[in-house]
Parts: structure tokens; sequence; C-alpha cells
């Protein structure tokens, strides 16, 4: 698809998160375009149902398909599989990282923390669909910076039942961070602090 479409879009489907992973899905995307979600298995949503947004403020509302196989099953926990909680906060901020791109974003995405995080529920093996409804309170671009930021609350729901609640939950895109000659060696090559 072209970039402008893209920019306009208010849903994507599991072949388009995928060649989103891989970064294929936008034919003429600008230089800076270098975002993506991660690929699987870490990549937790399969479609986006809803992304809209209002000036600052927005909404980005997703689902996946729970498979008896997925990996964290096979080892999260011997005789008592569930999905890790932190898989589901990561599905948040790979969903906010999407918002700012889809906003028009440029940058590597990077998760930038949450405020509180409340499980009450767990995901199965025998569940069905998981939903992530995240209302994003904030979105700013910081041009100085270079970067963009949002910032929004999430609720993710099992088979149509709420199960975790995250509060300003945080991510962001920025330029001149990402690492494409992976694994050689090169001037992003090492972590640490991102800013001062």
């Amino acid at each position: 698809m072209k970039y402008a479409e893209f920019l306009t879009r208010d849903h994507f489907e599991p072949d388009e998160l995928l060649a989103f992973a891989w970064a294929r899905l936008v034919d003429d995307a600008p230089e800076d375009f270098t975002s993506q979600l991660p690929t699987p298995p870490m990549l937790m949503i399969d479609r986006v149902t809803e992304i809209r947004r209002s000036g600052r403020q927005g909404r980005i509302v997703a689902e996946r398909l729970v498979r008896r196989d997925d990996w964290f099953f096979q080892c999260h926990f011997t005789n008592d599989p569930v999905q890790p909680g932190c898989l589901g906060v990561d599905a948040v901020w790979q969903l906010l990282g999407f918002f700012c791109i889809w906003a028009g974003g440029m940058g590597s995405g990077r998760a930038l923390g949450s405020g509180e995080i409340e499980f009450f529920g767990q995901i199965r093996p025998h569940d069905h669909l998981v939903r992530y409804e995240v209302d994003v309170r904030r979105y700013a671009e910081l041009k100085a910076a270079g970067s963009v930021i949002a910032i929004g609350d999430a609720t993710v729901l099992v088979d149509g039942e709420p199960i975790y609640t995250i509060k300003n939950a945080k991510s962001g895109l920025f330029r001149g961070i990402g690492y494409p000659d992976y694994p050689r060696p090169g001037k992003n090559a090492k972590g640490g602090r991102l800013m001062p």
C-alpha cells in the first residue's frame, strides 16, 4: 500500500500487520520510516479493528487469537500453562508504538513504561480471543528531540471478560537509534540509557 493510504486506514488485517512487521507493507515509505512491529513470536496482535485520532487523543483496538501451541504455553509453566501478563502489557506498548507510526511519527519504537498495572484474570490455552482496547490520552510530536510519544490507558479482555488494566502506558519513536546492521557491530550496537 502507499504511505498516504496507510495514514488514513481505520483497521489493519493480519497479513497487513505481518507485512508491516517485516517492513514490507508501505511501498513508498519516507526515508525516516524505520518503525515496525516485532515479528512473530513477539508480535502480540493479529489485527487492528479500530484506529482513530482526534487531535492529541485517539483510540486503538486490536485482537489476537489464542493458539494452544503458543510458545509461552510450552514453558510458562509446566503443568500450569498461562500467558505471561507481561506479554499483555507488551501488546499495549506495541499498539501505542503502532499508533505513533500511523499518526505520522518517524523513528524506531521503544516502550517507555507504565503507571499502575492490575492483573485480575488470566489467558489459558483453551481461551479463544484476546482483545486490547487502548484509549490514547496524549499523543505528542517532540520536534526538537526528533521523537514522538503516546500515553494511554488500556483494558485487556479475554473472550469478552476484562482481565488486566494498564494505566499511563507509554511508547515512543526515536530517530537515530535503529540498528539495521545487526548482527555486525555498528554505531548503535550497544544499549544503555537513551536520554541523559
